[in-house]
């Protein structure tokens, strides 16, 4: 299996909306009605949404590919573009997704390393992510990196008010 990855651009933004909405209802659809996982994907997911977090210079998107096929993306954030305002010392990872054919590989991990690589690179302290409460193999899957639980906050999915875990984890210079 080869593992490539690429940072997208204003041109991926079909790709991106695709990708978001297989993995994300691939991830989420067992556990949350249908009509909150609509509203949640029309509103995060549409294009116009998409093309602003794309053109938003404190965040970047990677597309990571399995053998030439697209197969998930990371999303980081800095500065303002973080869903909580940690300080520009931090990078939040907002997404590590991965289609679930391509999960148990360690694609995850892979992109987990890049953004930690990203934040190494612009001299951040810390990175940290959001983990719905109820997602227990990611938050394994951090624990297990060196993430720990630092607060929780709140997450809507639809009109459903959801928790999700604030892990962090510092950053340590080599």
């Amino acid at each position: 299996m080869t593992l490539k990855i690429r940072k997208c651009t204003l041109e991926d933004l079909c790709l991106l909306q695709d990708i978001s909405v297989e993995t994300f209802n691939e991830t989420f659809k067992g556990q949350n009605s249908p009509e909150n996982m609509k509203a949640y994907l029309e509103r995060a997911f549409n294009l116009n949404q998409l093309e602003k977090e794309i053109c938003n210079s404190s965040s970047e998107f990677y597309f990571i590919y399995s053998s030439g096929e697209i197969a998930g993306y990371l999303k980081v954030n800095t500065h303002d573009a973080q869903t909580e305002m940690m300080g520009n010392d931090s990078l939040e990872i907002e997404r590590i997704y991965i289609k679930g054919i391509y999960q148990k590989f360690g694609l995850g991990k892979f992109l987990l390393n890049k953004a930690m690589e990203i934040a190494m690179e612009r001299n951040k302290k810390r990175v940290w992510l959001g983990v719905w409460e109820r997602n227990e193999n990611a938050i394994a899957f951090y624990k297990n990196r060196g993430f720990v639980q630092t607060g929780t906050h709140s997450f809507y999915m639809g009109d459903e008010e959801q928790k999700d875990l604030i892990m962090t984890k510092t950053c340590i210079e080599h």
